[in-house]
């Protein structure tokens, strides 16, 4: 039995991670492009990795009408400068500043591919590549990027990712921008209610484990002595 308890302790490490994991994606299913993560189990430990992979598959739209806002329809990011950092967003709410610089919705500088992007007017096109053309003028093209690997991918709050891989693991952008429009989050709450049922019932059956081992122990301790 001496493997028992460690065997019961990872079961319920893993049941807690997982309700951590579903639980910030239930809270987010509102963020304007948030991403749900998941949790692998590695099946030749049982354990589960010890960082979440996000899902790249489409939000849904909502459409606004108003020029700044964009979507990205496909795999891709748009590029943010954070500090002299530049972290990967799906939240397209973006505004002019007031040096008419194009920011997110924090405030942090949105990455063009010659940099910061200068706009001034706040009625401006883009097409579908991300190209920007204001009043007639093409400014520049939004800097877009593809991860092709996920798990390289880091929740950092506020809709942003750092990306750990290379410029290898970042691909071309092969989606299309969608102007006027925000992709909200990509939390299917259907699946995260069948994932928590799942978890339920297997923090029950646990508990029973639990329960049984504790019976089956009480009852060694109770004839302890029986033979001598």
């Amino acid at each position: 039995m001496t493997n028992i308890i460690p065997g019961i302790a990872s079961y319920l490490s893993n049941d807690v991670a997982l309700l951590d994991v579903l639980s910030q994606n239930v809270a987010n299913m509102r963020t304007t492009g948030y991403r749900a993560e998941r949790l692998a189990t590695d099946f030749r430990t049982g354990l589960l990795d010890d960082t979440p992979t996000l899902s790249l598959a489409d939000g849904s739209l909502s459409t606004t009408g108003h020029p700044l806002d964009m979507a990205i329809r496909g795999p891709g990011f748009f590029v943010v400068d954070v500090d002299g950092q530049q972290m990967l967003t799906r939240n397209g709410q973006f505004h002019l500043d007031a040096d008419q610089q194009l920011v997110d919705a924090a405030g942090h500088p949105v990455m063009g591919q010659a940099g910061p992007i200068t706009l001034n007017h706040a009625n401006v096109q883009i097409d579908a590549a991300g190209t920007i053309t204001d009043n007639g003028d093409e400014i520049d093209s939004l800097q877009i990027v593809n991860v092709d690997k996920p798990s390289e991918l880091r929740e950092m709050g506020g809709g942003l990712y750092s990306f750990s891989g290379t410029d290898a693991s970042a691909g071309q952008f092969i989606g299309r921008v969608q102007q006027g429009a925000l992709e909200q989050s990509n939390v299917d709450p259907g699946e995260e209610m069948v994932r928590l049922m799942a978890l339920t019932r297997h923090a029950q059956s646990v508990q029973r484990a639990i329960q049984a081992y504790d019976a089956a122990l009480q009852e060694g301790i109770n004839h302890i002595g029986d033979n001598s």
